[in-house]
């Protein structure tokens, strides 16, 4: 079971971090974010990806999105997403439940740079109801990997004035 090799790896590299087990589905940003009660920046999505002949583990924050112009100049070609079944074979969790831990296969693991914006993030623990909190800079420790630079960028978190409708007379 997938939560089981999440449960293992962290046991051995950082058994201080406790999994948070929910019985509400955290399948999606949204719903994770909802269930944590945190922003859906916080959410780190573990997305897969091959490019060219190599599989790989991208975790970027929730409400970022994949820049595909990016994505050629960190790794040198274009990335096609993975189907579903190809990424439980490789990595042993669910859509939803996919994470840089206790992975089946050893695949490379790069972390979005965005996900530096936060003091804590919560990535899934290898199930849809599974999750735990760590600082980004020791999620990539734990997993030995590569921050790149490969999301859009995020939208200015000011808030504008609201520009006032013209009266009609």
């Amino acid at each position: 079971m997938s939560l089981e090799s999440v449960r293992a790896f962290l046991a051995e590299k950082a058994p201080d971090l406790q999994i948070i087990e929910l019985q509400t589905s955290t399948a999606t940003v949204t719903l994770a974010a909802e269930a944590h009660g945190v922003a859906p920046g916080q959410i780190a999505k573990t997305l897969a990806f091959r490019i060219g002949e190599q599989n790989l583990l991208v975790v970027a924050r929730g409400d970022a999105r994949i820049d595909n112009r990016k994505m050629k100049e960190a790794f040198g070609a274009k990335g096609k997403m993975l189907d579903a079944d190809t990424v439980v074979a490789l990595t042993s969790h669910p859509v939803g439940g996919v994470c840089p831990f206790g992975l089946a296969t050893d695949l490379p693991v790069y972390c979005d740079v965005s996900l530096r914006t936060f003091e804590e993030v919560v990535p899934a623990a290898g199930s849809i109801h599974s999750a735990v909190r760590i600082c980004p800079t020791r999620m990539a420790e734990l997993v030995n990997a590569q921050w790149v630079d490969v999301c859009q960028a995020l939208p200015a978190e000011t808030a504008a004035e609201p520009v006032a409708e013209p009266v009609a007379s």
